[in-house]
């Protein structure tokens, strides 16, 4: 099975816009998509029904109608899965996360994984985030926000990544927040380039529905399917 596994360095940093992305962008290069976030808490009342946004968002993206092919361990608390979970007597349950990976094997070329949180997040009473991550063995794409403090959220993800000898893809700016003029914004990309040998890939800009290189307006064509590990019938990286 080939796939990414996407993470952030915090909690609504874009993970799951940056995600919808690759689903499509992967779709319209002819690949049969998974999707798969191993937990999911923060729920809505849409007339009446509990609803998971992050979920419909990558439903949506890959085109899956049934939410539980992505995610069947959702609670209601916006809060770490083990702590929401112990909100409703229940408990995370880590085989059941692994055993809906399992469930994509026949069913798509790739599989985009979206974290819960940053890369340390709680996922279990025992396990991280990253733990789940080292078992997937996915490369990793890390998401990050454009602005102030990235330099070093996004820093410490890669040295907690490589720590355990995750395998990196790169990593993607996004620009959720409409900072992209602010000093931290402009510096950004330069910053971690020149401070880490992960490559930077590119820029989300602010309601954009592609990633874009530094100048914010050259579209960044990422094979992520060779990022993935998938190679075509000739051996080569595919798209």
């Amino acid at each position: 099975m080939r796939g990414l596994f996407v993470t952030g360095t915090d909690t609504d940093v874009g993970k799951t816009y940056v995600s919808s992305i690759i689903l499509r962008e992967l779709i319209d290069n002819g690949f049969r998509v998974g999707a798969l976030k191993p937990a999911c808490s923060g729920s809505v009342l849409v007339n009446g029904e509990l609803r998971w946004p992050d979920l419909d968002q990558l439903a949506e993206a890959a085109g899956i109608s049934d939410i539980d092919l992505i995610c069947n361990q959702r609670f209601q608390a916006p809060l770490a899965p083990p702590v929401a979970a112990r909100l409703e007597d229940r408990k995370t349950d880590l085989s059941a996360m692994q055993n809906s990976l399992l469930g994509w094997q026949t069913r798509a070329d790739i599989v985009v994984v979206e974290g819960v949180g940053g890369l340390l997040c709680p996922l279990t009473a025992h396990q991280s985030v990253a733990d789940f991550a080292v078992w997937v063995g996915f490369p990793l794409l890390i998401v990050a926000r454009l602005g102030l403090g990235t330099i070093n959220h996004t820093l410490l993800t890669i040295e907690a990544a490589k720590r355990r000898d995750i395998d990196i893809a790169g990593v993607v700016l996004n620009d959720g927040d409409s900072l992209a003029d602010t000093p931290a914004g402009r510096t950004n990309f330069d910053e971690l380039t020149n401070r880490t040998d992960v490559p930077v890939l590119g820029i989300v800009t602010h309601g954009g529905r592609s990633i874009s290189l530094r100048d914010r307006e050259t579209p960044a064509r990422i094979a992520w399917s060779g990022l993935a590990g998938f190679r075509g019938d000739d051996g080569s990286n595919s798209e």
